[in-house]
Parts: structure tokens; C-alpha cells; sequence
């Protein structure tokens, strides 16, 4: 039996100094997803552009992608217990003829940040999308 996948869209970002609040939203519903500052500052700094002086980590895993021809084709917020959330960061690369894809578990919040480097859907569970606390303006 396949999930039912609900694409997401990046709503906002809010920053404190103890921690980032991300909120994605669905047609039906918004909720939030709390990170580390410093991957809120990276996700930040991507969303406006800013210029850095040298690679972040994300910078990083995306150029090794690059290098390796590997393609994110989306990312997944398949799980959320208690209040941590979980994501699968699925992945391309054709070798020869053979297409290979990959699937990873990963932080959503660094998923998050890949995807929108790369332009690529964020998605969750119906069952995830069901389990969380919604968020109001």
C-alpha cells in the first residue's frame, strides 16, 4: 500500500535565538516544524540569496550531488512522533542506462533546504499531515 503524498508549500521562517520555527502548509492545513538556529540561518540565507563567503554544508552535499549527476527528485515527511518529525530525501542518478533511485532518511528541515535549492516538491503524509498541531496566523 502506497501513502498518499500531500505536496507542501514553504510558507515562513521565524527566527529566535534558542531556535528556527519553519511553517509548511497544504491546501487544508499549516504547521510547523522547529529546527536549530544554524540550520534556520542556512535555510535563511538561502531563501534570500545572501552571498557566502565560503560553502555551507548544504552547499556542499548539493555540489557533491552535482558532481556525482545525482538529482533530488522530492523530498518526504513521512513520520512525526511525539513532536520530532522524519523525511525520506529521495534521489537520481542514471549510470549508463540504468537508472538508479535512492532513498534517505534525513532531518526535514535539511531536506527542506535542499529542496529549495533545487526546486524540488516537498510532500508529507496524509497520516503525517493528520497528526499535526495546525498553525494559525
Amino acid at each position: 500500500m502506497h501513502a498518499e503524498l500531500i505536496p507542501l508549500s514553504f510558507d515562513k521562517i521565524m527566527q529566535t535565538r534558542a531556535y528556527t520555527v519553519v511553517i509548511l502548509g497544504s491546501g487544508e492545513k499549516r504547521f510547523a516544524i522547529y529546527t536549530d538556529p544554524t540550520t534556520g540561518r542556512n535555510l535563511q540565507m538561502c531563501l534570500t540569496g545572501l552571498e557566502k563567503a565560503r560553502p555551507l554544508t548544504h552547499d556542499l552535499i548539493d555540489s557533491i550531488f552535482q558532481g556525482l549527476e545525482v538529482r533530488i527528485l522530492q523530498v518526504v515527511i513521512n513520520d512525526l512522533q511525539d513532536t520530532v518529525y522524519f523525511a525520506r530525501l529521495f534521489l537520481e542518478q542514471t549510470i549508463g542506462s540504468i537508472r538508479h533511485i535512492i532513498e534517505i532518511d534525513a532531518r526535514p528541515s535539511d531536506c527542506i533546504t535542499l529542496a529549495l535549492m533545487n526546486n524540488v516538491p516537498v510532500y508529507c503524509t496524509r497520516e503525517v499531515l493528520e497528526k499535526t498541531i495546525p498553525v494559525e496566523d
